[in-house]
């Protein structure tokens, strides 16, 4: 009896320091990101940042939790979130049917898709005009396939990174450049002489992913996302990142 006595008292002693574990933890938010999208989240000076580091940071202080940063391949985020290694993966993440499947979303919290980027007095005014002229897209891209479908008298110039596409309209080896939002508008916002075409070509929407079996953490975030479009602090955040697209 003392040997089972001794047992239950050392169980209930687990019990009780994982509860109080537990109890510490609740005001943690942990989020899988992967840390190499600019100006989604990235490391500047060994220092994480962005337009989604932001807004998390401000959601964590709505719900009265500590953010606790998860970096992770952009792969590896799904599946992490599933497997409980983080409560949240935020990273330029597309809300689609297909991922819907196995997590859910909040609500979208920004518009991305592709634009177009031109120099300053370029001929290219609008969508149309970039029928019949350089455009260059970065290879294996949605850019790629989208301009063969919807404009195909564009002379298309393929490259392997985004940095070389810019480049190529900066020195006027292309006209344009067909690429992801948030990358065009962080270029901009560097390079004088610039500037994206109002007009997107396509719009998908950015989603925060959370577990399935936590509805009531998705409807916490989502609820404290309203609070700051509300209180001004989502339209200071996307101006911060985005001046030209800020509403």
């Amino acid at each position: 009896m003392n040997i089972r006595r001794h047992f239950l008292v050392a169980a209930l002693t687990v019990a009780a320091l994982g509860s109080s574990v537990a109890r510490a933890e609740d005001n943690v938010l942990r989020v899988g990101t992967d840390a190499t999208f600019p100006p989604m989240e990235f490391t500047d000076n060994g220092k994480r940042t962005g337009f989604d580091v932001d807004l998390v940071e401000a959601i964590g202080r709505k719900l009265g939790k500590q953010v606790e940063w998860v970096d992770i391949d952009f792969k590896g985020l799904i599946p992490g979130l599933v497997s409980h290694r983080f409560d949240m993966a935020v990273s330029a993440i597309y809300i689609t049917d297909e991922r819907k499947k196995v997590v859910d979303f909040t609500e979208p919290y920004y518009a991305g898709g592709l634009v177009a980027m031109v120099k300053d007095g370029s001929s290219i005014k609008k969508l149309a005009d970039l029928e019949g002229k350089k455009v260059t897209v970065q290879v294996g891209t949605k850019s790629v396939g989208f301009l063969q479908e919807h404009y195909p008298k564009v002379q298309r110039v393929e490259v392997e990174k985004n940095q070389e596409m810019f480049n190529l309209v900066d020195i006027g080896r292309a006209d344009a450049a067909v690429t992801g939002k948030p990358a065009a508008y962080q270029y901009v916002r560097t390079r004088p002489g610039l500037h994206v075409l109002p007009e997107q070509l396509t719009t998908e929407e950015y989603g925060m992913a959370l577990r399935k079996d936590e509805p009531q953490l998705t409807k916490a975030v989502n609820g404290a996302i309203n609070q700051l479009k509300a209180d001004g602090t989502y339209a200071a955040i996307v101006n911060k990142w985005f001046p030209a697209a800020a509403k």
